[in-house]
């Protein structure tokens, strides 16, 4: 008859047996197919749309804000400090939007690329117009002078870079709630 030690060990035994036995059964189980207890561990279409939609939504969000933070009106109501030269400006003005860039940089990959060429036009269009107006004044000039240059620039155009952006980002964004 067996002592109990050798029954501890038999019944250890048999535990680790079948311990090992489920284990084995669970992670060799083919994919696609479940004995109905356990949930698929790939998410449906449904599932994941309801968690993608929110954060190309939160990205649509944010390439807006950035493009009215790259405006000429809102980067001088930001940067502009008294006893700013043009050169101050200029360099203040260029260094803000490619911060706010490269900030928003990821968003691409929630947006179309249509949405994301806007952005990057914007951002482009404006570094260069910030360029050729500070190029037209002395250097050590107040920044006034490049403020007041830009915003009556913007002003009288039909539809600012920034605001052209904005319509196809909102496009862009409105297809996705379609």
């Amino acid at each position: 008859m067996p002592t109990t030690q050798e029954l501890l060990f038999i019944f250890i035994i048999a535990g680790a047996v079948v311990l090992v036995i489920w284990t084995l059964k669970d992670t060799l189980k083919k994919p696609g197919k479940s004995d109905g207890k356990s949930k698929s561990s790939t998410p449906s279409s449904a599932e994941q749309q309801s968690v993608i939609l929110p954060l190309q939504l939160q990205a649509y969000e944010r390439i807006v804000l950035f493009v009215e933070r790259i405006s000429p009106q809102s980067l001088i109501s930001r940067i502009n400090q008294p006893g700013f030269t043009v050169l101050d400006m200029q360099i203040g003005m260029v260094s803000s939007i490619k911060s706010e860039y490269d900030h928003n940089v990821s968003q691409q990959i929630y947006v179309t690329a249509a949405a994301w060429e806007a952005v990057k036009t914007v951002k482009e269009q404006t570094i260069s117009i910030i360029n050729q107006v500070a190029l037209k004044l002395p250097p050590d000039a107040n920044a006034i002078e490049l403020n007041k240059q830009l915003l009556e620039l913007f002003m009288a155009q039909k539809e600012s870079p920034a605001e052209i952006a904005a319509e196809i980002i909102n496009v862009e964004a409105k297809k996705l709630m379609q």
